[in-house]
């Protein structure tokens, strides 16, 4: 499937992911790959005496998935040049394993370039109780026709 290209995008846009269940080896294999073996994440004793009452997922392991619910969209897949920038990300309620997330996107703005042009989404993560994870703003290069 071919993505969209900067001019198939209008401010305004919305589109919501798929939705995914974060998992304790998720969890787990994050903190391998990164290095993060704060106790918060991977120590279920630890955690017990915290406000969290038991071991949540990194913020940047939950940005990922979203990064691969958004991939799973098709939304620029073979058009996407670059992640610009993450302008803003807010984490506002824990998510822990066993926690299903999804998100709506939605164009915000759009910047005209020479062959491409980026595209600016605001996106609100939810888990299934409908309460927001994540809130951040980002930009994405995408080519144009």
């Amino acid at each position: 499937m071919q993505g969209r290209y900067f001019q198939d995008f209008n401010v305004g846009d919305k589109l919501l992911t798929p939705s995914r269940t974060i998992s304790q080896e998720d969890i787990l294999a994050f903190a391998r790959l990164s290095g993060d073996n704060n106790p918060i994440h991977v120590d279920s004793e630890f955690a017990a005496r915290t406000r969290f009452a038991r071991p949540i997922a990194h913020g940047l392991l939950v940005v990922s998935c979203l990064s691969g619910l958004i991939e799973q969209l098709g939304l620029y897949r073979g058009t996407v040049i670059a992640m610009r920038r993450i302008i803003d990300c807010g984490f506002y309620h824990p998510v822990y394993a066993g926690d299903s997330i999804c998100a709506e996107l939605c164009v915000v703005d759009k910047t005209e370039r020479n062959t491409s042009g980026t595209v600016g989404f605001s996106l609100i993560a939810r888990n299934q109780k409908q309460e927001i994870v994540i809130e951040m703003r980002f930009d994405v290069k995408i080519a144009k026709r």
